[in-house]
């Protein structure tokens, strides 16, 4: 075997060129791959973070059936089992209580329908970036006070103003209708039009009062580090919690818009890998035949010289992988240091396509990462496909006859 692989390892020296030519086609090929690949997921990555830190947090626990049909009776109380739960589980950076509930507001003649949604504010700077997001005025200091934040859209349709009073009617828990006077304090954009047009923020406990809540909650919004640990604790809030009263839902079961529109997004990404892996592919294709083809004659000779047929498929095989595995090495190392700058300096998006993005509720940002499975997989297809590439040149070299091969012109 030793020999086969010194063999092997001469005869793509002597065709140094050729040889080079190819290590290089696959080592950009590797480096394109991986590099669009970290992007790709850097993208997904940095946005389903700024989704989950905004508002929704990575888990919510909820009580069971409100997030398919939302109402004020599948509400539940925030007890010490709960908490004691969320305390114990060392990667839970926060939580934050919330009462959401529909409501209208109501400014001199104009009324607009609005989510509601009461708030610990601090609670909520441990949760999400909400706070973060203050366009005018200021937040809220307690649960208890009568001030308010709005949507910045949403004061701009009611044509009120920081420091106006308004009106909240809602239904209460308990049937009867709620109303209560508010002092509008702050707005706040996030540059989501819905959300900017919809919320209206009040203090929880000020919430559950108008609504005869008493100390009922409808969601409890958990923040963890990052989206790789939303497995771990959601199996372990399950196995805590009390699933008959409350369950612990993972944020693509919170926002499966998002989760869909990523995975769509990916499979797009995956094809254009495809397509640049099988590329490469029918380039090694035909380097390998053209160098079969070329020694012919002098496999012609070494078979009638004894040598078996197995044997020369083996020293193709060798040529074949070394092609394959020295472009792969050299292009992961190159694709190491591209995602690593692009993940230290990612690309600021601006103009327009800055504006669109931010419209939807996306980052202008485009940040790579260091994601050792995207190097792994692409490295393993890259070296599959160019080795299922030669199964036709290796069928040639089996099928060789001594004499034919002596006599190839």
């Amino acid at each position: 075997m030793k020999m086969l692989v010194v063999l092997a390892f001469r005869n793509l020296l002597r065709h140094f060129r050729r040889t080079l030519i190819t290590v290089l086609a696959v080592t950009f090929a590797t480096l394109l791959a991986i590099a669009m690949r970290g992007i790709q997921l850097g993208v997904y990555e940095e946005n389903i973070a700024f989704a989950l830190r905004l508002f929704s947090g990575f888990i919510q626990i909820q009580a069971p059936g409100y997030n398919e049909n939302p109402s004020l009776r599948k509400s539940f109380v925030l007890d010490e089992s709960t908490l004691q739960a969320l305390n114990n589980i060392p990667q839970v950076q926060g939580y934050a209580p919330r009462l959401l509930a529909e409501g209208l507001v109501s400014y001199q003649d104009n009324s607009l329908g609005a989510a509601l949604v009461g708030v610990v504010p601090e609670r909520e700077k441990g949760v999400s970036t909400l706070i973060g997001k203050i366009r005018e005025g200021r937040f809220f200091s307690c649960d208890t006070t009568t001030e308010v934040v709005l949507g910045e859209k949403m004061l701009h349709n009611l044509k009120a103003r920081v420091g106006d009073e308004i009106v909240i009617l809602s239904q209460c828990y308990d049937g009867t209708l709620g109303n209560e006077k508010f002092r509008i304090v702050g707005t706040v954009k996030t540059g989501i039009s819905d959300f900017d047009g919809l919320m209206v923020f009040t203090g929880l406990r000020r919430l559950q009062h108008l609504l005869e809540m008493k100390k009922r909650v409808h969601v409890v919004a958990v923040s963890l580090e990052n989206v790789y640990e939303v497995s771990d604790v959601h199996n372990r809030l399950m196995a805590t919690l009390d699933t008959a009263r409350t369950v612990a839902l993972s944020w693509e079961e919170v926002m499966p818009d998002l989760k869909q529109s990523i995975e769509l997004d990916n499979i797009s990404g995956i094809i254009f890998l495809g397509i640049l892996i099988v590329v490469v592919a029918f380039g090694i294709l035909n380097t390998i035949l053209m160098s079969v083809t070329e020694r012919f004659r002098e496999f012609g000779v070494l078979l009638s010289l004894g040598m078996q047929n197995t044997t020369l498929v083996w020293v193709v095989l060798f040529e074949t992988l070394f092609i394959t595995l020295i472009g792969a090495a050299i292009g992961n190392i190159l694709a190491l240091v591209v995602n690593y700058y692009f993940m230290i300096h990612p690309i600021e998006l601006g103009g327009s396509y800055a504006a669109t993005m931010e419209e939807y509720g996306f980052l202008p940002l485009m940040r790579s990462t260091v994601n050792l499975r995207s190097f792994m997989n692409t490295t393993a297809s890259i070296v599959v496909i160019s080795l299922l590439a030669t199964l036709y040149p290796l069928h040639k070299t089996y099928r060789l006859e001594p004499l034919k091969g002596i006599r190839y012109t």
